[in-house]
């Protein structure tokens, strides 16, 4: 299927589920501030005012509302949930029923347009926690000097990215093959996805 040129073809090409919920959503950003602008960035509907104010997305089994700088907005549904590290902030839901109160997303898509026109910018992405080592890991590095010094002088992304693929292990027999495999890659100097990076 062909790119959306425009939102309405966006709109159009959704599920039937979706199309009721995105013309709500589009009807109460442009209620909420009249000199609010559309366009399709990153392959989704955005609503800029000096800068994104924020987004709406269809997918297979839900749609989405993002707001660029949603961790400083007011919520008083306690119902956005921050996405990743960034300081957007979105909620899910799949029909015009499961939407907070006109009022309450016409106010925060007002807060948003308000943080753009005062020049305020978004907080600095916040760090991902280091992630502690398990047990069977940190013994299995303690026996391999070499896998050991790799493992600790990597970033704090490439070290997550090994314990999270070890801790994901939903069997045992599986979890110890790939502490096998982490300390043999690790004794290379190779990162978890060592295979996807580019060869310099």
């Amino acid at each position: 299927m062909p790119k959306p040129a425009n939102m309405d073809e966006y709109i159009a090409n959704a599920a039937d589920f979706a199309r009721p919920v995105l013309k709500k959503l589009r009807g109460l950003y442009h209620k909420a501030c009249p000199e609010i602008e559309e366009s399709l960035k990153w392959g989704m509907p955005c609503f800029s005012c000096r800068g994104i104010v924020g987004s709406m997305a269809a997918f297979k089994e839900y749609v989405g509302i993002g707001f660029w700088k949603g961790a400083l907005l007011d919520d008083p549904t306690g119902l956005f949930k921050g996405v990743g590290a960034t300081q957007m902030s979105a909620l899910k839901f799949r029909t015009v029923k499961d939407l907070p109160a006109d009022k309450v997303l016409v106010d925060m898509i007002k807060q948003a347009v308000a943080l753009n026109k005062a020049g305020i910018k978004a907080p600095a992405a916040r760090a991902k926690p280091e992630v502690k080592p398990p047990k069977d890991l940190l013994a299995a590095l303690n026996r391999n000097k070499t896998a050991k010094a790799t493992f600790e002088g990597f970033s704090p992304s490439h070290r997550r990215e090994y314990v999270q693929w070890i801790t994901e292990a939903k069997q045992q027999a599986t979890r110890e093959k790939r502490l096998a495999q982490a300390i043999e890659w690790m004794t290379e100097g190779k990162p978890r996805n060592w295979k996807y990076m580019k060869k310099k």
